[in-house]
């Protein structure tokens, strides 16, 4: 199967995308990063067992952000290898790498959405506890 030529411009159109979703990313990564730090300084002082069980939920998702921003550069730098073989008139192995990207921009925004579920649910549960302390 001979799959239909390439054009050079293709994934040079994925970068500005990439570069938002890193930009995207590295703010979640900090964002829960202050807030780890702000719950790990109340857990020194309170040792209460609720902020322990906030914090290794907080790590797990750190870990799941550390992923997404590795696929999401991984596939801007198949994206970048792709665009020079493509440049080179190395048009299957363009394509090939073209394709690798794409699916690691597919695998880390599918981090993302599970991220932002469980940020959803953390969410969720502390509401709950609120809703509950004031009855």
């Amino acid at each position: 199967m001979t799959l239909p030529e390439l054009p050079l411009s293709t994934p040079s159109l994925l970068f500005p995308a990439i570069s938002l979703l890193m930009l995207a990313f590295t703010n979640r990564f900090l964002g829960l990063a202050a807030v780890v730090r702000g719950l790990h300084a109340n857990w020194q002082t309170t040792k209460e067992p609720m902020l322990l069980a906030q914090i290794q939920s907080l790590r797990k998702r750190i870990q799941i952000i550390k992923h997404m921003q590795t696929a999401g550069v991984l596939s801007l730098m198949f994206c970048v290898a792709s665009t020079t073989l493509l440049f080179f008139k190395q048009q299957t192995e363009g394509q090939i790498t073209f394709g690798v990207s794409l699916i690691l921009m597919l695998l880390s925004l599918t981090l993302s959405l599970v991220e932002i579920q469980m940020s959803g649910t953390a969410l969720d549960l502390q509401l709950r506890d609120v809703k509950c302390r004031e009855k």
